[in-house]
């Protein structure tokens, strides 16, 4: 089964956003397996340590990033499909507050952005899990994508 990794500084806090990141989870289900690895907020160097602690010292594939390359939906959809031809686990990386350090940056093989206005983290997260589920649903060829 496909896997989706997704290592985010903080934690979601608002019962609503709780609950929404909870909905798309559950439907991602049935595409991958998801798992979330929350870091606690601190400094920039040491977000970004515990996180490359958890990639064990190796390159992620996406960090997302307001300077990275905005992508739509359909394009988001494409970069995984490719991505599972050659890989079971794709790993997305969200930073904290002031972003992530220039090594951890350096690591990620692509950095993604979702357009130039700034989200809330814990929105962020949300809005990442539904278009992580859009992008299976268009590459399966469900109606969910309008």
């Amino acid at each position: 089964m496909k896997k989706v990794r997704i290592l985010a500084v903080g934690k979601i806090k608002e019962k609503y956003l709780i609950d929404a990141a909870e909905e798309y989870s559950k439907r991602l289900s049935r595409f991958c397996k998801l798992e979330v690895v929350e870091v606690e907020e601190s400094d920039i160097e040491r977000e970004s340590g515990i996180i490359a602690c958890s990639l064990k010292d190796r390159s992620f594939d996406f960090l997302m990033d307001i300077n990275g390359e905005t992508v739509s939906s359909e394009d988001m959809a494409k970069m995984l499909d490719k991505h599972y031809i050659y890989n079971d686990t794709v790993t997305f990386v969200i930073g904290g507050s002031y972003g992530v350090s220039e090594k951890l940056k350096n690591s990620a093989k692509k950095s993604l952005s979702f357009g130039k206005i700034t989200y809330p983290h814990q929105l962020f997260r949300v809005i990442l899990l539904e278009q992580i589920y859009r992008a299976f649903s268009i590459n399966s060829g469900m109606p969910y994508h309008k």
